[in-house]
């Protein structure tokens, strides 16, 4: 045997006879599993498509789908009406099935009920009798828990007879819906039942947040799950980035002379990200009491934001590239201190969200009377880099706050002279570009204009850019974005393991600070956060918008 043939003893595909180690497999994984991408792409290649051309839908190969906690709500609102929406729309294959795993008592029969009632309800595209009926015929259910060797064989055994019947060609994304703490017990088994790697195909796994507590526990996972499949196999979900108005942040930055010039030190005095959503969490106690917000949003989708932001321009569109630049950008982050001073945190209390009088965390169903579960998060973080250098970086999230919506405002500094005299500017703020994620998706600009008349007055004026004005087509939901992307292994918008670690690295000295500071302030549902979040960039000189 050549020694440039992996051998069974454990060798290397170097020249010399070193035992393997770890990373040295690892590596070697990933290689044949880059071998093996690379000859499946070619097999779908069309010969009158540009490659580069991203103009024309993409349309996934031969596949398959399992969903693990099929049976929860995120299953039911977000990920089968997704999977309909595709299918409407042609993005799915002919033969492409769909796998439930979960411990109802369900048949194929019953599944496929569920699974119409979910999607009659919550799709996004028109009802097609002809489209779910095609749909319908690639629609299982496998009953187990997470630990039934009978189940997942079963289940090993189902998804060989549909490579055979229905074509999927040994590629399989396996979507892990589930508690962390179940991730374990499903990897163990589907390397067990020889799910997680085939002769033919592709395998690979989907992972839902939250990943990890801390930067331990997500080093943990991600030594767990990378043990079973290659990173490159490993899709981590945050639908943020799956929005239309996120991906557009690449296009207005660089697809326009305009804006990213102004990006940096030299113009922008402070950059605010902010995620507001004006309900309660009455019933989801299981989930959120003792996360907390920071560790629901700001460790994932708001850093994200930060990152795509602040980073440099990639050399190509590219997943590799511009997970490049992301993580260049989370590694140059961290938080500002004094924490007593550059954050805050809060917990909603009873009071009026509009016209409804509603109740306080520590009084909805499920909570601790004594809970310390910030539902409010706001801190400062920093950017060590020539563009970004004492600029400021303010992110907050709440529930029960004035009304939903997500935000980047970028503050501009003040013209550094003003040929007007006194009172001339005084109703002018700011300069501000703010990108609106939801739910009114679009881009306004505030600038000053001289108010008609014979006086000289200049004052704020809007320029506003509404996507649902400008574009009549609809934009996908982002679960059917993000599992188009991980069918047809387009990973730019998944963080990669390195992302998930820097960001914990980068809010966890807040965490500790937190949990050693007493409970969070209070302050009223439907309020803007407590009077400490305020007074947090009023010690600047600044103060939040409001939206």
């Amino acid at each position: 045997m050549s020694r440039t043939e992996p051998t069974t003893q454990g060798r290397t595909d170097g020249p010399d006879d070193r035992p393997a180690t770890p990373a040295d497999e690892r590596r070697t994984a990933d290689r044949r599993t880059s071998e093996r991408r690379t000859a499946a792409r070619a097999a779908w290649t069309n010969p009158l498509r540009d490659p580069d051309d991203r103009r024309m839908p993409r349309i996934a190969g031969p596949s398959g789908l399992v969903i693990f906690g099929v049976t929860g709500d995120l299953a039911r609102k977000k990920l089968l009406p997704a999977v309909y929406d595709l299918a409407n729309r042609g993005l799915l294959p002919a033969g492409f099935s769909l796998i439930g795993y979960g411990r109802r008592d369900w048949s194929k029969a019953d599944f496929e009920e569920q699974v119409l009632e979910a999607v009659k309800g919550r799709a996004r595209t028109p009802w097609r009798q002809q489209v779910w009926d095609r749909l319908a015929e690639g629609i299982f259910f496998v009953r187990g828990d997470f630990k039934d060797d009978d189940a997942f064989d079963r289940l090993a055994d189902l998804t060989r007879e549909l490579d055979e019947t229905r074509g999927t060609g040994g590629n399989w994304a396996y979507y892990l819906s589930v508690p962390p703490d179940y991730f374990p017990d499903v990897c163990h088994q589907l390397e067990r039942s020889g799910l997680a790697a085939g002769a033919d195909g592709w395998r690979r796994v989907v992972i839902e947040k939250p990943f990890g507590h801390d930067e331990a526990s997500a080093r943990e996972l991600n030594e767990i799950v990378n043990a079973v499949f290659p990173e490159s196999a490993v899709f981590r979900i945050d639908h943020y980035l799956g929005k239309e108005t996120v991906q557009n942040i690449m296009a207005l930055r660089f697809a326009n002379q305009l804006f990213d010039p102004l990006f940096n030190s030299h113009y922008i005095d402070h950059v605010q990200i902010t995620m507001a959503e004006d309900i309660g969490l009455g019933g989801r106690a299981g989930y959120y009491d003792g996360i907390g917000a920071a560790r629901d949003v700001m460790q994932n989708h708001l850093l994200q934001l930060l990152a795509l932001i602040a980073m440099e321009e990639p050399v190509t569109f590219n997943p590799s590239e511009l997970q490049s630049e992301k993580l260049k950008v989370l590694r140059a982050t961290s938080a500002v201190g004094p924490f007593a001073r550059t954050t805050a945190r809060g917990q909603y209390t009873a009071g009026w969200q509009g016209s409804e009088q509603v109740r306080g965390l520590r009084e909805e169903d499920g909570f601790d009377p004594e809970s310390r579960t910030e539902t409010y998060a706001a801190a400062t973080f920093g950017i060590n880099s020539r563009r970004w250098a004492g600029v400021p970086f303010y992110l907050r999230t709440g529930k029960r706050l004035g009304r939903r919506v997500t935000e980047i405002a970028l503050v501009f500094k003040e013209a550094p002279h003003l040929p007007f005299g006194p009172g001339q500017t005084a109703a002018q703020g700011n300069n501000v570009l703010v990108i609106r994620v939801q739910p009114d998706e679009g881009v306004l600009m505030r600038f000053g204009s001289k108010v008609p008349g014979s006086a000289m007055e200049v004052r704020d004026v809007n320029m506003d850019f509404s996507y649902s004005e400008a574009f009549t087509e609809e934009s996908p939901e982002a679960y059917e974005r993000l599992i188009l992307d991980a069918l047809l292994d387009e990973a730019s918008l998944f963080p990669t393991n390195e992302e998930v670690e820097e960001s914990w690295r980068i809010l966890d000295p807040i965490l500790d600070h937190w949990a050693s500071t007493g409970r969070p302030d209070d302050y009223p549902a439907g309020t803007w956060g407590p009077d400490s979040a305020d007074a947090m960039l009023a010690r600047d000189g600044r103060a939040w918008r409001r939206p």
